[in-house]
């Protein structure tokens, strides 16, 4: 439930692959459209999976976007009359993306963002958990676990049938060939190291 206020604000969108938050961006988006609100809706162009221009949901409901490289190229974009920013799979960008963020709310901008929390390593994604903290409301999914189906937190990364290394690279753009949502206890990375020894 949102505050009754004019000012501007952050929306985070977050979880793991698979849990449907771009098809929630995408869902806020559309409200705000038929409310007549001034939209604009951009995507990191790394981002190709579906459509060049478009932002586009698992489920292939979509809306019009605008490609970016890096996130201070949304300012030239915004004008007087820009009700709501809306991004998605925000942390393709650079970390220049919260201080954006930021300077949208405070110049009155509602800001709708929707990114991935963690890595396929398990561990917190670049900047998001920062933008985590800066935004008024936070929306956590979840998705459902491919291996014993319950509630899927994770994102688990399959190269070559086989569960991704820690040392691979974090970024690989990709969809279900290349993913899966895992629960705490099916994801799997080897080789990651150790923790809680001191436990032992």
């Amino acid at each position: 439930m949102y505050l009754n206020q004019k000012d501007g604000w952050i929306e985070v969108i977050t979880g793991p692959m698979f849990a449907g938050k771009t098809e929630e961006l995408i869902r806020r988006v559309k409200r705000l459209e038929y409310a007549k609100q001034n939209i604009l809706v951009f995507k990191p162009v790394i981002d190709n999976r579906y459509a060049d221009n478009e932002v586009v949901s698992h489920n292939h409901n979509r809306t019009k976007s605008i490609n970016i490289t890096k996130a201070h190229e949304i300012i030239q974009y915004v004008d007087e009359k820009t009700n709501v920013v809306a991004i998605d799979e925000i942390q393709f960008l650079d970390e220049e993306a919260v201080d954006i963020c930021e300077y949208l709310a405070d110049k009155g901008i509602r800001v709708i963002v929707s990114g991935l929390d963690r890595n396929f390593r398990g561990e917190p994604f670049s900047f998001m958990p920062k933008l985590l903290a800066l935004a008024e409301y936070v929306t956590k999914l979840s998705a459902i676990c491919v291996k014993c189906h319950t509630p899927a937190t994770r994102t688990q990364r399959i190269i070559n049938n086989r569960p991704a290394n820690y040392d691979d690279p974090i970024i690989l753009v990709g969809e279900k060939d290349s993913y899966e949502a895992r629960c705490r206890e099916c994801h799997e990375v080897p080789n990651k190291p150790k923790k809680f020894e001191f436990l032992k």
